[in-house]
């Protein structure tokens, strides 16, 4: 439990990261990102597996790389379900943004890591 509460933290940080960096990423505060990180962890946690399952020839033909549009779709979802207080405009943004927010995640989780050590 306290592993997902802090993968929360570090994914609405990633996701404010992400609202700081482009105009046409919009998140109303730190609630809003937290909001959007939990709404994110859950899609990642129920729909992710099943679209990489139904992806799979897919993904493997493009050697992996059509994970970072599975990880658009689930975010375009999460722009979806909140709607005014997370909003990402075009398809075309939501993958940069994915992208974006994966390697802030993984840079942030790394260093968490080293932190525990």
């Amino acid at each position: 439990m306290k592993n997902w509460l802090l993968h929360i933290v570090v994914n609405a940080v990633a996701i404010i990261a992400v609202g700081a960096l482009f105009a046409s990423v919009s998140i109303d505060g730190i609630g809003g990102a937290l909001l959007a990180a939990l709404i994110l962890s859950i899609l990642n946690a129920i729909v992710r597996p099943v679209l990489v399952i139904l992806t799979l020839p897919i993904t493997i033909l493009s050697l992996g790389l059509f994970l970072f549009i599975i990880n658009a779709i689930t975010l375009w979802l999460t722009d979806l379900f909140l709607g005014g207080t997370f909003d990402i405009d075009g398809f075309g943004m939501t993958i940069i943004s994915a992208i974006i927010i994966s390697v802030i995640n993984l840079i942030l989780n790394s260093l968490i890591k080293d932190m525990k050590k």
